[in-house]
């Protein structure tokens, strides 16, 4: 009988491992939480390379990692490729999914999402497409721009595709059609939100189901709102513009509370009420305003950095108040994106330093740090960890550092 518990339970936890996705920023919200004996500093050198790659193309996305697979895109001769991954960095596959983005900052930009065994790409161009996450074949395909009327940004399309329950929700900033909800199994339209109206902005959408009324927040080019997840009615929203209509931050929901970043405009905290059906702003924080480098919580605290002029700086501030614990630039780590795993903060500077920094809101403790040698262009993707390997992609190259 415990033979046979006991093989129930490795069976168990290699199931749920096997089913182990990561996304935009892990969940959405830059935390790492299962990971576990992660390294507390590194070498002078930085951690040990385990592996790169040079030859994904262009791009500025992440990796989505499903089923002990890898997967990453890239931009080749302007056509958008998905590659598939073992752990030890072989090739799987590669496949070609349509033209990408040839604008400026050129290549692949939104992150793939895997949700009940198909993997959903936004092209710049704004291409949703769905595969069958063990064929690749393509499901279904649309275009959310032309598809629902709508401009494209100046950038292009950013946004990594939401799934939940049925729904995989698009932002084409349309007028009739400003937020979607298509059926994730045939890209039907479920529903459509006329929002606000104005022109989507590279944010990635959050959903909040624990609410009495569950919610899809995200940032246009005017706007924060708030939609009823089932509906698309809009519930409230709030001006919210800046210089050049950048939004690239996923909100961060704690506590009733939203947390949104934006280049020049800064921090805004919503408090909810209702059940979700309400929002009023809390606090503001102009000096805290994070282009597209994520912001983590971390007990009582949110940890960014800021980019605009003279907030080139490292920010820990209070979660319910807004009050600025520290605003750090001495360092010399330059502005960037940020992520946390195992009670430390991953830094990751746009000049291409990644740093290892312990999480306090008394100062900006630089632990070790390490310059990042591989690969071309800028330094805007947002790191990865899964099973104790630190994924970073920077342009052409994919890079893996063993942090356990």
């Amino acid at each position: 009988m415990k033979k046979i518990f006991f093989t129930a339970f490795i069976l168990s936890v290699s199931l749920v491992n096997m089913c182990a996705q990561i996304e935009w920023r892990n969940d959405r919200t830059g935390i790492y939480a299962k990971e576990t004996g992660l390294l507390k500093s590194w070498p002078k050198n930085g951690p040990e390379m385990l592996w790169y790659y040079d030859g994904l193309g262009d791009g500025h996305s992440s990796v989505a990692i499903s089923n002990h697979k890898i997967y990453a895109t890239g931009m080749i001769d302007q056509k958008g490729y998905l590659h598939v991954f073992d752990l030890n960095g072989n090739v799987l596959n590669k496949i070609e999914y349509g033209a990408e983005w040839t604008g400026g900052y050129d290549g692949t930009r939104a992150t793939p999402t895997i949700h009940d065994g198909k993997i959903y790409i936004m092209s710049g161009l704004g291409d949703l497409i769905c595969l069958d996450e063990k064929t690749l074949n393509v499901i279904w395909k649309r275009n959310i721009l032309t598809d629902f009327d709508a401009k494209s940004p100046p950038a292009g399309i950013s946004e990594s595709p939401l799934v939940f329950g049925d729904k995989v929700i698009a932002t084409p900033g349309g007028v009739m059609h400003n937020i979607v909800a298509l059926d994730k199994n045939t890209g039907k339209l479920i529903w459509s939100g006329r929002g606000k109206d104005t022109v989507t902005s590279y944010c990635a959408p959050l959903y909040i189901g624990d609410l009495e009324t569950p919610l899809v927040v995200t940032q246009t080019a005017e706007h924060i709102i708030g939609v009823e997840a089932s509906t698309g009615k809009l519930l409230w929203s709030f001006e919210n513009k800046n210089t050049n209509a950048i939004h690239g931050n996923t909100p961060i929901y704690a506590d009733n509370m939203i947390l949104v970043s934006s280049a020049g405009q800064g921090s805004t905290m919503l408090q909810l009420s209702d059940g979700g059906r309400r929002a009023e702003i809390a606090w503001t924080l102009p000096e805290l305003d994070n282009v597209m480098g994520g912001i983590v919580k971390l007990g009582n605290y949110i940890y960014g950095s800021g980019a605009g002029g003279r907030n080139r700086a490292w920010y820990c501030v209070d979660w319910k108040t807004g009050k600025i614990q520290y605003s750090e630039r001495e360092s010399g780590l330059a502005v960037g994106v940020i992520i946390s795993a195992n009670g430390m903060l991953y830094c990751y500077s746009d000049k291409g330093e990644m740093a290892l920094v312990r999480p306090t809101p008394e100062k900006f403790d630089i632990v070790s740090r390490f310059k990042v040698e591989k690969g071309t262009d800028q330094h805007f993707a947002h790191p990865s960890i899964y099973q104790g390997v630190l994924y970073v992609r920077h342009g052409d190259s994919l890079i893996a550092y063993k942090i356990k």
